[in-house]
């Protein structure tokens, strides 16, 4: 039998204490964005994916499963466009959301944003925009920082 070690990393600097006002103001606003729960955690966790936010990731998980999200879903969430388990509804959503989070390599595809505009109206739209945008955000800020989760 093997043993596990956990591997130490140390936060290079406390986010919330070096600049109170910015964080407070990005808390605020990933707040003030109204989507449905369930579908704002699995953006939270696929963006958090995409970009290796180990912090995020295991927060996120935990309020998805607060939120009533079941496990086979949260387990194949990486692999979602082979997943039986989302709806054409939340494909939509993941492959915009993807678009947006990589938007470097090609933009948002007009088909993205056809199969998007199919699913939601202008208002929920930009909520999905500005909550992949702020889940962004927070990642940039805890990869850079090295911000751990609590164990």
């Amino acid at each position: 039998m093997t043993s596990t070690t956990l591997t130490t990393i140390e936060p290079r600097v406390t986010v919330g204490r070096a600049a109170p006002a910015p964080y407070r103001a990005i808390d605020a606003f990933d707040r003030s964005i109204d989507l449905d729960p369930r579908l704002r955690e699995l953006v939270r966790i696929r963006v958090s994916q995409l970009n290796g936010c180990a912090y995020c990731l295991d927060q996120h998980l935990g309020d998805a499963i607060a939120a009533g999200e079941g496990a086979r879903r949260l387990a194949t969430l990486a692999a979602w466009p082979e997943s039986i388990f989302f709806t054409a509804r939340e494909r939509a959503a993941l492959a915009l959301t993807e678009q947006v989070t990589l938007i470097g390599e090609q933009g948002v595809t007009d088909e993205v944003w056809a199969a998007a505009t199919e699913h939601f109206d202008d208002a929920e739209l930009v909520q999905l925009l500005w909550a992949v945008i702020a889940i962004n955000a927070w990642n940039r800020i805890a990869v850079a920082t090295h911000m751990v989760p609590e164990q």
